[in-house]
């Protein structure tokens, strides 16, 4: 190999994705809500099936804006409110399988390979569903989904985290329906809504639960409150992941030399490998962090953390995986060896069987990246011959 041929591997290789490229990565999606990425259309369309007559928009395109304008507060709790929308036209069997299907959808046609979607069945029932119905049509919704996407030629395999709210009593009841249909589709329990005031100590029979049944759950912990949050999911509740996490932050100081100590905590999640659901938009949203070149997905990334991207609430948010990878590209100048390294990240943390995520890593995630990074080769000979 010449020097002007090296150099031109190395500057190939090291060059940021294009957006075009970043659709086609393989992606691994462990945190996202199903309430939180309906299309727009489809709200207002089951709106006016069900007589649902509380929308602020009825036109899809400006219902869509006012979703994100509603999300973009820099509140959790204002966040939280859009969901009232959401949830209130998924009380419906059809409903709840047209809305699974179409997640599984969108997801496949921007590139994700596997996906953890989390709901909860207790914000399901105002229309007399029971919490099995519930889960039973959101599990065919997913197949559903899996089997169209398939056929259009995008392969993706999906599974359910029940969540339980922290502010209700049920947890308990749903780690239980969680742990009964673990081989039918639902891969983990979490637990959402408000942190503060609402402490996941208050959920300790659920994990003990889940941990007695050698069953998987994440804990929404260290986004709106800090520290504390962070490790009584994992102190005292046993958390395999941390949703969202992003607090960690406050445990880690930079110094002016460029220096990093990290405390007891941040250096506990690191040493153990405890995987961050980090979810930068979201973030950005509810003020956990203010842009994205702030956003401690940056130094979690250099540190060596099991940090992985995600998308939170795709509506909300107005975003995808592909969208969450494209700022990290441009704000980090991130290269396609970034984007495998927290895509296998993702994999590694999911709650399947580990041959399972072995054999993703393996056939699907690295063999993608590796013929994506391959491209230039042909880009080179094609420009050469012209």
């Amino acid at each position: 190999m010449t020097p002007t041929t090296a150099t031109t591997a190395t500057t190939a290789t090291e060059t940021p994705p294009s957006p075009e490229q970043i659709l086609r990565a393989p992606k691994v999606l462990l945190h996202d809500h199903l309430d939180g990425g309906l299309r727009p259309a489809t709200v207002a369309e089951l709106a006016r099936e069900q007589g649902y007559d509380r929308l602020p928009e009825t036109d899809p395109e400006r219902l869509g804006a006012w979703f994100r304008e509603a999300a973009d507060s820099g509140s959790l709790e204002r966040y939280l409110e859009t969901f009232t929308h959401t949830v209130g036209v998924m009380q419906t069997a059809p409903a709840l399988r047209r809305v699974a299907a179409e997640c599984v959808l969108d997801l496949a046609a921007d590139g994700v390979a596997y996906a953890e979607i989390r709901y909860a069945p207790e914000q399901h029932l105002q229309g007399g569903l029971g919490l099995e119905e519930v889960v039973e049509a959101v599990n065919e919704g997913f197949r559903e989904g899996m089997r169209l996407a398939a056929s259009a030629g995008h392969r993706i395999r999906v599974g359910a985290l029940l969540t339980a709210m922290r502010h209700a009593a049920r947890a308990l009841e749903i780690a239980e329906l969680a742990n009964r249909y673990r081989d039918l589709g639902v891969v983990g329990f979490d637990i959402a809504g408000a942190e503060a005031g609402f402490p996941p100590t208050r959920h300790l029979d659920a994990f003990e639960f889940l941990k007695r049944e050698n069953n998987h759950f994440t804990i929404h912990a260290g986004e709106a409150f800090g520290l504390p949050s962070i490790w009584q999911a994992l102190q005292w509740c046993g958390a395999d992941r941390l949703g969202h996490g992003v607090r960690i932050i406050d445990d880690i100081e930079v110094g002016a030399d460029g220096s990093v100590t990290l405390g007891r905590l941040a250096a506990y999640v690191r040493d153990k490998r405890i995987p961050l659901e980090l979810c930068p938009t979201s973030n950005l949203q509810t003020g956990a962090a203010g842009s994205y070149e702030e956003h401690p997905i940056g130094l979690l990334r250099r540190l060596h953390f099991r940090a992985t991207v995600n998308t939170d609430n795709r509506l909300m948010s107005g975003t995808s995986m592909s969208a969450e990878f494209t700022h990290l590209v441009r704000t980090f100048r991130y290269t396609l060896a970034d984007l495998q390294w927290f895509t296998v990240n993702a994999m590694k943390s999911a709650f399947i069987p580990f041959d399972e995520r072995l054999a993703m890593i393996n056939e699907v995630i690295k063999p993608g990246y590796a013929a994506l990074r391959s491209e230039w080769l042909f880009r080179e000979k094609g420009s050469s011959a012209s």
